[in-house]
C-alpha cells in the first residue's frame, strides 16, 4: 500500500485521508452513543449519583466530548481544524486522567482502608482540567496553523509533533503505569483478603472477597484500554517523527480506529455493570409484561440483579 502510494501519487494519498476520515467520523460516533448512554443513566437515575459512579460519569462525559470534536466540523477549515483539534486533545487528556482519580480511589479505599474519598473531589477536578488545559497550551507552541492535516493531529514541524507526544502521549502512558501498578496492589491486597477468609473457614466473607475479586476485575480494564486503544497511535507517531515522508497506511488506519473507538470500550466495560442494570430493570420490572420475564436470561433479571455484589468502592458510600 505504501509502495503504490508513492508510484500513484496524489490521488491515492486523498483517498487514503478520505478512509482515515470515514473511519474516524463512525468509531468516534460509536463512542459518542456509548459515552452518551453513560451520561444519561447517571443522570437519569439518581441511585447511580454515589461518588464512584459520579467519577465514571466525568470520564463519559470526557469520551463523549472529545468524541464529538472529533466528528464536528469541516477540517478543511482552519478555524474548525483548530477548535477540533484543541478541543479533542483537551477532553481525550482529562479521559485517561479520569482513569487516574478512580484508581487512585480505589487504592486509597482498598488498600489503605480510608473512607475519605469524596473530599478529594475539587482536588480532582483541579488535577484533571488543569492539567488538561495546560498540556492543551503547551501543544500550541510549535504548531504551524497554516499547514492544515486530514483531521487536524499532525503538525507539520518536527518541534511541534515532539510537543504534541509530550503533551499527549507521555502522560498517557504514565497514566497507564500507574493505573497498572495500583491495580497490582489492589488486586494483591483482594487475593490476599480471600486467603484468610477461606484459611478461617468464614464463608460469607470468602464469598464477599470473591465478588469483590470480580466486581474489581471490571475495573481493572483501565489500563488494557487504555493500552489497546493508544498503543498503535504511539508507534505510529514515533514512526513519524523518524519517517515524516514513509506513511504506512494500516498503522495510521489502526491508530484512528482504535483511538477513536476508546469512549466505546469504556461505556462496554462500565456501561453495563450490576449497578447501571439494576437501575434499568427495576423500572422496566414496572411496565415489562410477566410473561417476557421467563425468556430474559437470569443474569439480566431484576431479582438477579438485587442479590449481586457492587464494588469495594461503592460500599464506602454505605459507611459514611
Amino acid at each position: 500500500m505504501v509502495a503504490s502510494a508513492a508510484v500513484a501519487g496524489v490521488s491515492l494519498t486523498a483517498h487514503q485521508r478520505n478512509i482515515l476520515a470515514g473511519v474516524n467520523a463512525g468509531a468516534s460516533s460509536l463512542s459518542l452513543v456509548g459515552s452518551g448512554f453513560i451520561v444519561l443513566c447517571y443522570l437519569l437515575f439518581k441511585e447511580l449519583r454515589k461518588f464512584s459512579f459520579k467519577l465514571v460519569f466525568y470520564l463519559a462525559l470526557s469520551d463523549m466530548l472529545c468524541s464529538f470534536f472529533s466528528i464536528v466540523g469541516d477540517p478543511s477549515k482552519g478555524f474548525f481544524c483548530s477548535a477540533q483539534g484543541y478541543s479533542t486533545h483537551f477532553f481525550c487528556v482529562a479521559s485517561f486522567l479520569w482513569t487516574t482519580t478512580i484508581a487512585f480511589t480505589l487504592h486509597r479505599t482498598v488498600v489503605k482502608h480510608k473512607t475519605d474519598v469524596e473530599e478529594f473531589e475539587a482536588v480532582f477536578h483541579l488535577y484533571v482540567w488543569g492539567t488538561s488545559l495546560a498540556m492543551t497550551v503547551i501543544r500550541s507552541f510549535g504548531n504551524d496553523h497554516r499547514h492544515l492535516s486530514a483531521w487536524c493531529w499532525t503538525q507539520s514541524g518536527l518541534t511541534g509533533k515532539a510537543i504534541h507526544f509530550v503533551t499527549f502521549y507521555m502522560p498517557l502512558w504514565g497514566a497507564i503505569l500507574y493505573n497498572g501498578f495500583t491495580y497490582f496492589q489492589v488486586i494483591r491486597m483482594l487475593n490476599n483478603a480471600t486467603r484468610m477468609a477461606v484459611g478461617m473457614s468464614g464463608q460469607p466473607y470468602a464469598s464477599d472477597a470473591r465478588d469483590n475479586m470480580r466486581a474489581l476485575n471490571r475495573w481493572g480494564y483501565y489500563p488494557l484500554i487504555l493500552i489497546g486503544s493508544w498503543a498503535f497511535g504511539t508507534i505510529n507517531r514515533i514512526h513519524d517523527f523518524f519517517e515524516p515522508n514513509h506513511k504506512i497506511f494500516w498503522l495510521s488506519f489502526l491508530d484512528v480506529a482504535m483511538a477513536s473507538l476508546m469512549g466505546l470500550f469504556n461505556s462496554i466495560a462500565y456501561g453495563l455493570n450490576s449497578s447501571v442494570r439494576r437501575a434499568i430493570f427495576e423500572r422496566l420490572d414496572k411496565y415489562w409484561p410477566e410473561g417476557l420475564n421467563r425468556w430474559l436470561p437470569i443474569n439480566f433479571k431484576y431479582k438477579a440483579l438485587t442479590q449481586e455484589s457492587e464494588l469495594v468502592l461503592l460500599s464506602t458510600d454505605g459507611q459514611r
